[in-house]
């Protein structure tokens, strides 16, 4: 299994489309058996569940993200568990477990109302995205 998360600076990036860097986990046997941290070389959004697609994620982890997102990782059959937060490994240790909080209704629809690089650290996010 492979699990790539929204990543900067170690923690999970809140806006999927933005997002500049993957960590990639390879999984056997419900352990991690290696790491690694990728670019997505400028693209966004949907491109990005293609690029996703190519290096074969099982699933992805993430904070906000949008409905065209959501569908295009959905086409591909990557599981999405989005709307969350806090450290990138302690996240996939919570997947591996069946004990990580997310949301499965999040969205980020804000997109044309010049937003904030983060809709998931606003503090009143509940109207922007879903929450």
């Amino acid at each position: 299994m492979r699990i790539a998360v929204t990543y900067e600076n170690g923690q999970v990036f809140q806006h999927f489309g933005h997002t500049e860097q993957f960590k990639i986990f390879d999984v056997e046997d419900g352990k991690v058996v290696s790491s690694q941290v990728v670019g997505t070389n400028g693209q966004g959004h949907g491109a990005l569940a293609d690029l996703l697609n190519e290096i074969q994620t099982d699933v992805i982890i993430c904070g906000g993200i949008g409905a065209g997102a959501k569908n295009a990782l959905e086409n591909v059959g990557i599981k999405m568990f989005g709307g969350v937060t806090g450290d990138v490994d302690k996240a996939v240790e919570d997947y591996l477990a069946g004990t990580l909080q997310y949301n499965p209704d999040i969205r980020c629809n804000h997109h044309s109302e010049g937003h904030h690089d983060n809709c998931g650290e606003h503090h009143d996010c509940g109207h922007h995205c879903g929450e």
